[in-house]
């Protein structure tokens, strides 16, 4: 049509120019633009192009097109016609005018860059440019764009137009941009997009199947490779990762068509060249890309359905890579790691962990050549994708605690891996992998399952010194979690690993001294467990093989452990050089472990040698180590000129030693090593007790740094007490000695200290001093009470510590003569000399906090008297005691100025306090109990202090005393109680534990009282049943992250002693879990003969039905496993429990709720519970018989399957009727109730009644109940239908399964009655989350409440608990086929088409529909679809997609508005970008129809009418237009006047009507597919 209406125009116009003219002198718009295009071209055809015609040509474009095209904005509707138009229009111009012209442009052009309109000039006249006259422009012409286009800023007409014509223009062009994108920096950050943008619009000549120049072949290019390669495995955009692919597979296929040899040169010396082709092996390597290719087009989706199907692919992809000859890489490994690492970089997570896990097993079945390439991934994009903890999460059905199934496939994966390294290659390997744990920060999962994977390694040499280092700094990494297992099971495998992979002649005995100080011993290394055991054998065979070291041993002679653990003693009991006078600074507590650590294994080490155990070689090991410190010891007492340093280091090492060799997880008392040192330590005893009470009491200890000298002193001194309690406390051992005059003088200094006097510093500091040395005496006597039996006149000291102002600071001493050094103390921090220093206000807190030590102890011991009355404070002989409530105001002035860590003795003093004032001053026990939860919540994020802070404030708040008490007033002190228990609760849902210590110690305390500790006191556990309420149905649900961490600490467990971790580390049993069972064990313990304890636990049961109730209503639909349905869960299994203690009076009050339970629409695991419950109800009162019936009375409606809970009752007949002396009634009933709802119109009703009625005719015929002989006939031939019942879906299989239901099969409510079934079989079988399990083993091991050996919570009599789930559940649950998870290579596999061709899409939609159509190769049929008369937006936008994608020529809506709707959008899924679109409003439709009627198409009308034809007989014209009716009118009567014919589908059904979207999408296909089959035609 558009050259039709050009040549009119010009044969209108005798004179071309004057045309010219006429066309350039009006206002500039896009048509007048377009037609002098048309214009120009279609003189351009003709070859009129000289004289006159090029000088107009000339003007034209300096004159017009060039001011049009600048003055063009680029944007708005008509901005991209008025540049495409002006630039074909230049084009055609510069081809008439001559190429002076197009010179002159491109000149003017390129200096004007980066501007749009100067890129669509250039490349509108670049095709006009001479290859050799013009040479060196087209090269700047190259360079400059191909360096535009590299800058990642270029417009998009720079890939789209302009590079394509310039290498299509001349080989000095393309040679230049070649060289260009050559010399640019390969890999540099955000290039890898720009460099495929130009590679994919010079492919056409880089990738040409004609014979090129070499240096002009990209396919023999490494660099081409490289990128390529990263587009494919980094790219982040998907239109890079397309251009990638485009120019692999053009590269491909160019070398099919050559059909010449070809190899890119080698970019090392190892290894195939990154591409070759040859024609010998031509199948193999089509074969091999088209499966390469398909499986980077199919990871594209984010389905897993989709993709998982085309792994094993991937498998072939090797086993093509791999010559089965020579076992050589045939095919360059990084073209593999392109597709993991475009799996590892997937936003879908579940597909990167099918990558990795892909990987990790390729090991497993296949043997593949070494490549750096293939270590460099593994130390590379493997390792960082293994740090994403959310790989590690158990897979679906894999049980709890059985361990992270990519975990365990990294080990083996380790291990096969590093054995098919090359020997010299191992080292560098290992080094590196680990080097790359030490250099980022790992969450605590993936560290430890890395860790746990090297552990696993076989013993070899391969990591020396630096390794050792890089182990060190792993270690450092695992210390950032705040997850205790998990860390110190890390620890625990990288000491491992270090054993397994060490070269011991390239490290020396201090280079592993200082690796074991990395451990904390507290959480991996400790005497007593497996690995120490492993660690001393280690040692034991390698200690003569370290390289030197530098203590012990002469250069140049071995050097075993004992002789470098002797020279380690020495130097470090040695008096350093450096020392100069009493003023020093405490030495670092860290040669101290270090020390200490090597005794203690050269001693075991030393043992190991001999093959029975000798008492006395023992002690002569450990007096070999150790005589150079007991050497010094013993002169502690009388060597008054000792120095200090030196004093000081053996302190720290006797207290290091005591505290390091008590063997952890057995009794020390058959422990040599232990023994033997005590021995050794208690005949320097005396020695170091005189020492100690000669620096505490002497005035020895004057500065500030000696108040660390100090807390080392009390330590020593508790050592040597605990050490002298257990062997014996007599009346002449030398640390009874000192303690009576140490309290004396103690008590001396500080009563010398308030004589009014200036104090100094040396004053004050004693002061502190004698405090804490009161404070360790008081603590000493309260754990080891014997020590108070021993103590004859403590009565001074108890009026002492009675009298001390307590709110009174400690003064700062005057400045006079002070220094300012720092010196450090052994937990790291610092103390400065001057008492202004923030090192002062740490020595109060001291202070204040070892003044509560002894009010604590002393409030225990004589416990609050009677408070004194104002007449009688001055007769007080002990103050605090007498007058409480001054006391615990003092407590709360001290708690606004203490530290956190530092409050536990006040909540102590509290917990004594309050309950004998909870009654006279309540508002201030009140403000106490608030003022302790403020403490409490604002120091939650504080793990060192939180948790045993919270414990105290748990024992103070809730003591038993101050509960009975509040509970007896109903004052504000007991719903402030109340408030708090709520916070807690509250607080355990976001931090794990909290609920654990309160429930604990409640229970603990109300045993005691029901025990008769404290007589009365259990009636107020009644007035706090919300607590025990809340703890039985106790647990939140887990976020995902949560949950791997639960998994991953449950495995460690399981892995029991042979991770150290489990020994060493403590159980806190903070689990949620652990509320649970202390509630049940609790509730257990109870007495229902004792009536304060039926009281309480009625009073509990109609609570928990409460609450059923309440989550019933507040969801009456609820997903599995939600926290609905656990709390429902978790109601009734406590109710079972509770069950026992039921009378029928009280069942009289709650049956009603326990059947009406049954009616609610429940999940399987709670049905089941239900039922149980009704059956032992019915089996012990079966006088609640008649209202059992009673449930089976209402309408079917009504009942739906509900009706299935009671016949499942039914089912167990046999365990209701036992106690019933007449059963004939009870059969009678059962029958016919059974036989009635085997009629019901549900399957699983029938289902269900038809068990139940083959259980009753069972019993019936076992009892002989000859009464029912009437109804053999009708009952058998019901049951024998059942047997043989067959027809359409499942119906026998369903039926088989019910029977073979545990609930029916194997269940036995009586002998299955116990906590196992309970807690553990029951919720296993019925498919509930593994978190709601809990075995029996959880019971047993949680000893803070005592287990009932009375009750019949053991595990069940039956083999209920062997069974596996079985496919059959209740009608709330469906069956499901799981899928086949491991397939054999498919053949066939889902792909989404790519209806274009393999060029890249380029991102220029400005374009026209018809111009991205043919640019894409699409195919556009010449079928208009008219959807004006269509109302909704989601109609049309199914009609928009199925148009483009079947090719229609144009779609009508009635208002383009339409296109910005969402729910059009989500329907079309952006078809709207590639079909046209055209606005014709109903009104506007009858002349459209006309108009397109004279264009010669035939209107066809959807639509049934009296002379419609059969879509399957019509055939469709080529030129058709396609009328679509509203969605409820159809197409108006005016209308159907209008149309040529009416096509109307064939139906079969009843129903009128399809969809209008699907009635047009079947006539848009049959149009197609009738062209389709025309073309064929006419191509045979």
């Amino acid at each position: 049509m558009e050259r039709v209406l050009a040549d009119a125009l010009l044969a209108q116009s005798r004179d071309p120019c004057v045309l010219l003219g006429t066309l350039c002198g009006g206002e500039a718009s896009a048509e007048r633009a377009e037609t002098l295009r048309l214009v120009l071209q279609q003189l351009e055809e003709r070859g009129a192009g000289a004289g006159t015609l090029a000088e107009a040509a000339h003007e034209v474009a300096k004159g017009y097109l060039v001011p049009l095209l600048h003055a063009s904005p680029g944007a708005g509707p008509a901005g991209p016609r008025v540049l495409r138009a002006a630039s074909a229009a230049l084009r055609s111009c510069a081809r008439l005018a001559g190429p002076e012209l197009a010179v002159a442009l491109a000149e003017d052009a390129l200096r004007e860059l980066p501007a749009v309109q100067s890129v669509e000039l250039l490349a509108a006249v670049a095709p006009c440019l001479r290859a050799l006259d013009d040479a060196p422009l087209l090269r700047r012409l190259a360079r400059a764009s191909v360096e535009l286009a590299l800058a990642g800023d270029a417009p998009p007409a720079v890939g789209a137009r302009l590079l394509p014509a310039l290498a299509q223009s001349a080989d000095p062009a393309l040679r230049a941009a070649w060289d260009t994108l050559g010399s640019s920096e390969l890999g540099a950050e955000g290039h890898t997009g720009p460099e495929l943008l130009v590679l994919s619009a010079l492919a056409e000549k880089l990738l040409s199947a004609r014979a090129r120049p070499a240096d002009l072949d990209a396919r023999l290019c490494g660099r081409f490779w490289r990128t390529v390669q990263a587009g494919l495995g980094r790219a982040q955009d998907a239109l890079t990762r397309k251009r990638a692919r485009y120019l692999l597979q053009r590269a491909v296929q160019v070398s099919a068509e050559l059909g010449v040899d070809c190899t890119c040169g080698p970019q090392d010396t190892m290894g195939p060249s990154l591409f070759w082709w040859s024609e010998k092996k031509r199948d193999e390597l089509l074969k091999f890309w088209e499966n390469y290719i398909l499986i980077l087009e199919v990871l594209e989706g984010s389905q897993i359905h989709v993709i998982k199907p085309v792994l094993p692919k991937l498998n072939s992809l090797f086993e093509y890579a791999v010559s089965e000859e020579n076992g050589c890489w045939l095919f360059h490994p990084s073209w593999h790691m392109c597709i993991y690492k475009r799996m590892f970089e997937s936003e879908n997570k579940i597909l990167t962990k099918e990558g990795v896990i892909h990987f990790l097993e390729l090991y497993e079945v296949k043997s593949l050549p070494y490549s750096p390439e293939l270590s460099e991934f593994v130390t590379g994009p493997l390792m960082d994708v293994l740090s994403e903890s959310c790989l590690y999460g158990r897979s679906p059905g894999q049980l709890l605690g059985s361990g992270s199934p990519l975990g365990l496939k990294l080990q083996k994966f380790l291990v096969t891996y590093v054995s098919l390294l090359p020997e010299e290659t191992k080292s560098h390997f290992l080094l590196k992998f680990i080097q790359k744990m030490a250099g980022r920060h790992w969450c605590a999962v993936p560290v430890f399952f890395l860790s746990k994977a090297l552990a696993g390694m076989p013993r070899c040499k391969a990591l020396g010194g630096e390794g050792l280092l890089a182990l060190r700094d792993v270690l450092q990494c695992t210390m950032i979690t705040h997850q205790v297992l998990l860390r110190g099971a890390a620890q625990c495998y990288l000491l491992q690993t270090a054993m397994r992979l060490v070269d011991v002649e390239k490290v020396s005995l201090s280079d592993i001294a200082a690796f074991l100080m990395s451990l904390r011993q507290e959480e991996s290394l400790a005497r007593g467990t497996v690995l120490w055991t492993e660690l001393c054998d280690w040692l034991r065979i390698n200690e003569r093989y370290f390289r030197q070291s530098s203590i012990g041993g002469s250069e140049g002679h071995e050097t075993s452990l004992k002789a470098y653990v002797k020279n380690l003693v020495q130097e470090f009991v040695k008096s350093p050089g450096w020392e100069t006078g009493e003023s020093g600074f405490m030495p670092d507590w860290l040669e101290a472990r270090l020390t200490s650590l090597m005794v203690l294994l050269a001693v075991d080490v030393e043992g190991m040698k001999t093959q029975f155990s000798e008492k006395q070689r023992t002690q002569n090991v450990l007096r070999i180590f150790l005589d150079p410190l007991l050497d010094a010891l013993g002169k502690l007492g009388t060597n008054a000129y000792m120095p200090l340093l030196r004093t000081d280091r053996c302190l720290q090492l006797l207290v290091r030693l005591l505290h390091s060799c008590v063997p952890r997880g057995s009794s020390d008392q058959d422990d040599e090593v232990s023994t033997a040192l005590q021995t050794s330590v208690m005949s320097a005893a005396e020695s170091v007790s005189q020492f100690v009470l000669r620096r505490l009491t002497m005035n020895e200890l004057q500065s500030v740094a000696d108040l660390g000298r100090c807390q080392l002193y009390l330590k020593v001194l508790a050592e040597l007490t605990s050490l002298q309690v257990k062997l014996g406390w007599k009346a002449g051992n030398p640390t009874r000695q000192v303690i009576s005059p140490l309290r004396t003088a103690c008590i001396h200094h500080l009563q010398d200290a308030g004589d009014g006097k200036e104090p100094t510093l040396g004053h004050q500091v004693q002061r502190v001093v004698s405090m804490a040395t009161l404070a360790a005496l008081c603590e000493a006597m309260n754990q080891h009470p014997v020590l108070q039996l021993e103590s004859p006149n403590v009565e001074p000291m108890d009026r002492f510590l009675s009298t001390l102002p307590l709110s009174q600071m400690l003064q700062k001493p005057r400045l006079e003569e002070q220094s300012s050094c720092v010196h450090p103390l052994e937990n790291g921090s610092v103390l400065e000399e001057s008492p202004s220093s923030p090192g002062w206000g740490k020595t109060v807190a001291q202070y204040l906090h070892d003044q509560w030590v002894c009010l604590a102890f002393l409030l225990r011991r004589h416990g609050p008297l009677n408070p004194a009355t104002e007449s009688d404070m001055q007769e007080c002989f002990l103050p605090a005691v007498e007058m409480p409530a001054q006391t615990l105001r003092s407590a709360l002035d001290v708690l606004t100025v203490l530290p956190a860590d530092r409050i536990l003795p006040v909540f102590r003093c509290m917990e004594v306090l309050v309950p004998k004032l909870l009654t006279s001053e309540e508002s201030l026990c009140i403000e106490s109990f608030d003022m302790a939860w403020k403490i409490i919540s604002s120091s939650s994020n504080t793990q060192l202090t939180f948790w045993p802070n919270l414990e105290a404030f748990v024992h103070f708040v809730f003591d038993n005393e101050i509960l009975v008490i509040a509970a007896k007033l109903k004052g504000q002190a007991y719903f402030k109680i109340k408030e708090i228990m709520c916070k807690i609760i509250e607080m355990s849902a976001i931090k794990t534990g909290v609920f654990n210590i309160l429930i604990r110690h409640c229970c603990q305390s109300w045993l005691a009282a029901a025990s008769g500790v404290s007589q009365g006191s259990f009636s107020s556990a009644k007035d706090y049943s919300e607590l025990v309420l809340e703890a039985c149905v106790f647990g939140t649900v887990f976020r995902r992250d949560q949950r791997l961490i639960q998994d991953v600490q449950t495995f460690i467990e399981n892995l029991g002693q042979d991770c150290a971790a489990n020994i060493i580390i403590e159980n806190t049993k903070r689990e949620d879990y652990y509320v649970r069972i202390c509630a049940v064990k609790f509730l257990c313990l109870l007495d229902g003969s004792d009536m304060s304890h039926k009281l309480f636990l009625e009073d509990l049961a109609i609570k928990l039905l409460d609450k059923d109730e309440s989550a019933s209503r507040s969801r009456t639909r609820y997903h599995e496993n939600s926290l609905q349905h656990r709390v429902k869960n978790r109601v009734w299994q406590t109710l079972l429990v509770l069950f026992p203690r039921f009378d029928q009076n009280f069942l009289n009050g709650i049956i009603d709720k326990i059947f009406h339970a049954g009616f609610t629409n429940n999940q399987a695991s709670i049905k089941y519970f239900i039922e149980w419950i009704i059956i032992l109800i019915l089996h012990k009162f079966p006088q609640f018989l008649p209202k059992f019936w009673d449930c089976f009375s209402y309408g079917e409606e009504k009942l739906k399957t509900s009706i299935c809970t009671f016949l499942s009752v039914l089912s167990h007949l046999d365990i209701i009727i036992q106690n019933i002396p007449e059963k004939k009634l009870v059969l009678k009933q059962a029958l016919t109730t059974a036989l009635q709802w085997c009629l019901s119109h549900n399957f699983s009703v029938r289902l269900y009644a038809l068990v139940a009625l083959k259980k009753a005719w069972h019993l019936c015929k076992a009892l002989q109940f000859e009464e029912c002989d009437a109804w053999t006939t009708v009952i058998e031939c019901s049951l024998s239908q059942a047997e043989s019942m067959h027809g359409a879906g499942n119906a026998r299989k369903n039926w088989q399964r019910i029977q073979d239901h545990f609930f029916f099969s194997a269940f036995h409510p009586l002998k299955d009655y116990c906590l196992e079934t309970i807690f553990y079989t029951l919720p296993r079988l019925s498919g509930i989350t593994e978190e709601e399990w809990i075995t029996l083993d959880k019971f047993t091991t949680f000893t803070d409440i005592p287990s009932n050996a009375g009750s019949q919570w053991y595990l069940s009599g039956t083999a209920l608990g062997e069974l596996s789930p079985g496919d059959w559940s209740q009608q709330d649950r469906g069956y499901t086929l799981g899928e086949a998870d491991s397939q054999s290579e498919w053949a066939d596999v889902q792909k989404k088409i790519i209806p274009w061709g393999h060029k890249a899409l380029e991102s220029d939609l400005e374009l026209m529909f018809q111009d991205r159509a043919a640019k894409l190769g699409k195919s556009i049929s010449r079928l208009i679809v008219v959807a004006s008369l269509i109302d909704k937006p989601t109609n049309l936008g199914g009609l928009c997609r199925t148009c483009e994608v079947f090719g229609a020529a144009v779609l009508v809506v009635g208002s383009l508005q339409c296109v910005s709707d969402r729910q059009f959008q989500h329907l079309s899924v952006s078809a709207e970008q590639w079909l046209p679109l055209v606005e014709v409003r109903p009104a506007q439709l009858t002349d459209y129809l006309q108009q397109k009627k004279a264009e010669g198409y035939t209107v066809i009308g959807a639509e049934q009418t009296a002379q419609s034809s059969d879509l399957a007989q019509y055939c469709f014209p080529e030129k058709s237009l396609l009328l679509l009716g509203n969605e409820r009118e159809g197409i108006p009567a005016n209308l159907i006047q209008q149309l040529d014919v009416c096509v109307e589908i064939p139906q079969q059904g009843i129903i009128r009507s399809l969809n209008v979207h699907v009635s047009g999408a079947l006539l848009i296909w049959e149009y197609t597919r009738q062209q389709l089959l025309r073309c064929a035609e006419l191509a045979s």
